[in-house]
């Protein structure tokens, strides 16, 4: 294994590491979604909602394969996160990560106009913030690189042209087509289906790789 892979390792998800910081921060995403909900109750539109649930729900399956990365060869994750943490949580996420991404989703959705139809530069806006927002993500993960606070072990995943491309498309970009797929959905039932599926797949992942196989990631 690598060393930054063993120093992500170490601690992961022990919870003595935990910082009283965690707790502003629980509550700062709780009154978020509280509100969200509050508003979708009045006007009976969960979009916001169910974005911001499909998004962390593409996170979730993000870490989880990255995980079985590490696991499958022995050596690193595509991506691990060895800096300190109040909690490290997978061998590529801490807490810190999962908090921002529960809020990404809504900071997409509440960037689409009210009837979510307008067009930026010729581009429908939907796709827009796409690009958008997955470059930004791609920009702030360069500069975590850079200070050694998120680690990058393989040659097709580094700041080469090759490497920034599918950290944008793998790493990002498929977190906002899932929300758009949702998004555009006509019924409640499929909307409901499709963030129930999203969360599926890497519940079964991690039940397989950590419950039964005992796996460590």
């Amino acid at each position: 294994m690598t060393e930054a892979t063993i120093r992500a390792l170490d601690g992961l998800r022990d919870l003595a590491t935990l910082k009283w910081y965690v707790i502003p921060l629980l509550g700062v995403v709780a009154y978020i979604y509280t509100r969200e909900a509050k508003e979708a109750r009045k006007t009976k539109d969960w979009n916001g909602i169910l974005c911001g649930l499909t998004v962390f729900g593409m996170v979730l399956f993000n870490e989880t394969w990255n995980g079985w990365v590490l696991v499958l060869t022995g050596r690193s994750a595509l991506w691990t996160a060895p800096g300190d943490t109040a909690l490290r949580t997978m061998i590529g996420g801490n807490i810190e990560i999962w908090f921002m991404f529960t809020l990404l989703g809504l900071v997409y959705y509440h960037s689409l106009s009210e009837g979510r139809d307008g067009r930026i530069l010729g581009l429908n806006e939907h796709w827009f913030w796409a690009i958008g927002y997955s470059a930004f993500c791609v920009f702030v993960e360069c500069l975590l690189n850079m200070g050694g606070h998120l680690v990058w072990e393989y040659s097709f995943w580094n700041l080469s042209f090759k490497g920034i491309w599918l950290i944008f498309l793998i790493g990002y970009f498929h977190f906002f087509c899932a929300a758009i797929l949702m998004l555009h959905m006509k019924s409640m039932r499929s909307k409901l289906t499709c963030v129930g599926v999203i969360y599926f797949v890497p519940a079964a992942m991690n039940i397989v790789g950590l419950g039964i196989l005992g796996w460590v990631y």
